[in-house]
C-alpha cells in the first residue's frame, strides 16, 4: 500500500522510494548505536555494584581493577558483572611496571597513547597483566600501587 497519492508521476514515486531506501541504513546505524550504548551502560551498572567493596576501582572498556587493603583483584567487564576474575596480593609482587604496546615506561618519561598494560611479575614467575584503555590513569595506578608496595615493605621491616 503506497502513502502516496495514485496521481502521482512515476518518476516521483521512484524518488520517493530511493529516499526511503538511503534512511533504511541510518534506522539500522541508530537501532545498533542504541543497542551498544544500552549495552556499555549495563557493564558500568554491574561494575558499580562490585566496586562498592574496594578501597579503590577503575572500569573501562578492557578491564575492571579493584584494590582493598593488600589484594588486587581485575575480571572483564560484562553486563552480568566481572568475568575472569583474578585475584593477586600485593605481597607476592616482586617487579610492578608499566607498559605501552608492550615496552616498558622508564621513569619520568610521560606515557604516549598506545595499548597500555600494568605487568605484575610474582616470586614464582607469573606475570599478569591489566590492560588499560587510558595510559595517564595506567600510570596513576602504577604511581599508587608503587607506594602500597613501599608501604607493604616498610610495615613488615
Amino acid at each position: 500500500m503506497s502513502v502516496l497519492p495514485p496521481n502521482v508521476k512515476p518518476e516521483v514515486k521512484r524518488l520517493a522510494m530511493e529516499r526511503g531506501l538511503l534512511w533504511l541504513p541510518l534506522l539500522a546505524v541508530f537501532i545498533g548505536l542504541a543497542w551498544a550504548g544500552w549495552h556499555e551502560y549495563q557493564k558500568v551498572q554491574a561494575y558499580e555494584a562490585w566496586a562498592a567493596g574496594f578501597d579503590r576501582s577503575k572500569y573501562d572498556i578492557r578491564a575492571m581493577l579493584g584494590q582493598r587493603g593488600d589484594h588486587l583483584t581485575w575480571g572483564r567487564p560484562t553486563r552480568q558483572g566481572p568475568i575472569d576474575l583474578t585475584t593477586l596480593s600485593l605481597q607476592a609482587i616482586t617487579d610492578l611496571r608499566l607498559e605501552i604496546d608492550g615496552q616498558p615506561v622508564v621513569d619520568g618519561d610521560q606515557p604516549t597513547q598506545g595499548n597500555a598494560e600494568l605487568a605484575l611479575a610474582t616470586a614464582s614467575g607469573e606475570t599478569y597483566r591489566i590492560p588499560f584503555t587510558d595510559s595517564d590513569l595506567a600510570l596513576r595506578w602504577e604511581k599508587a600501587l608503587h607506594q602500597s608496595l613501599q608501604a607493604l615493605k616498610s610495615a613488615s621491616a
